[in-house]
């Protein structure tokens, strides 16, 4: 049966300035650190992939010297330890509902487990963040189906393809019978360059990026009573009638008889 394997922060539920944020500038605070990211910063420091190299990102000569990390080891350590505050900052943040599920996450998790897909998700945020996120948007049962690549599982984040290949492997899964929904231009490279058709549901960070590859872009999966998706790009002409159903992500598929799309290329945009 075909996979269906989504992205995280901003797909599942719209994670990033809700969440991730706040939950950074806390930990900054509580660590003393004199850094307190704006909306407009943030949405930059969203370009990195991983929770521990955006806190990294920080540290210029000076706020290295200022906060007496005097090698690689301390610094280390030292990022581990405000990472792992972070993580228990979101995790509370995740639990108190503050970030509702995106439209349509529920109804097309339900539509492929019915319909025996295999679900997952990969993301380069921690795995105990993922799995909140996960559980509050499709609830424990569903959540409980899922299998789970997250955080440092592989050395390269995206945009590098590492946690899709690494996905595809563990879930025995071939490239032209998996599909990927995600948010931001680095996650679809990295999804293309695994060879995967790929929607994007663009959240507010990522909006104004190059979604150059994706099968269909939209602004959300919608659901049938709620408000009409937006389709910013449909380059195999699938069609979406005010949400994107199964019957969709489907055809879009390279291994569907009645799909309209070709294996996406991998030939453009090296990670």
């Amino acid at each position: 049966m075909p996979a269906l394997i989504f992205d995280c922060d901003g797909v599942l539920a719209d994670t990033e300035q809700y969440g991730h944020l706040p939950a950074f500038n806390r930990t900054f605070a509580e660590f003393g650190v004199p850094v307190q990211w704006s909306v407009d910063e943030y949405a930059d420091r969203v370009k990195i992939g991983g929770g521990k190299e955006r806190m990294r990102s920080i540290l210029t000569p000076a706020l290295i010297a200022e906060l007496s990390l005097d090698d690689d080891t301390s610094t280390d350590a030292t990022i581990l330890a405000w990472h792992k505050r972070k993580t228990e900052i979101y995790k509370g943040l995740v639990e108190s509902g503050v970030m509702p599920a995106r439209p349509g996450i529920a109804r097309i998790v339900k539509e492929a487990y019915d319909a025996g897909w295999t679900l997952a998700v990969a993301s380069t945020s921690a795995e105990p963040a993922v799995r909140a996120v996960l559980t509050h948007a499709v609830g424990e049962d569903l959540a409980s189906h899922f299998a789970v690549f997250a955080g440092d599982v592989v050395p390269a984040k995206k945009p590098a393809p590492d946690i899709y290949l690494l996905a595809l492997k563990e879930l025995g899964v071939p490239a032209d019978d998996a599909i990927v929904v995600e948010d931001s231009g680095n996650g679809l490279r990295a999804a293309v360059a695994a060879g995967l058709a790929t929607v994007v549901t663009v959240s507010g960070f990522t909006r104004e990026e190059d979604f150059t590859g994706a099968a269909l872009v939209v602004s959300a999966l919608g659901d049938p009573d709620g408000e009409p998706v937006e389709v910013l790009a449909d380059p195999h002409g699938v069609g979406v009638d005010g949400a994107v159903t199964l019957a969709t992500l489907q055809a879009l598929l390279p291994t569907s008889s009645t799909g309209t799309s070709p294996a996406p290329s991998t030939g453009t945009e090296t990670p």
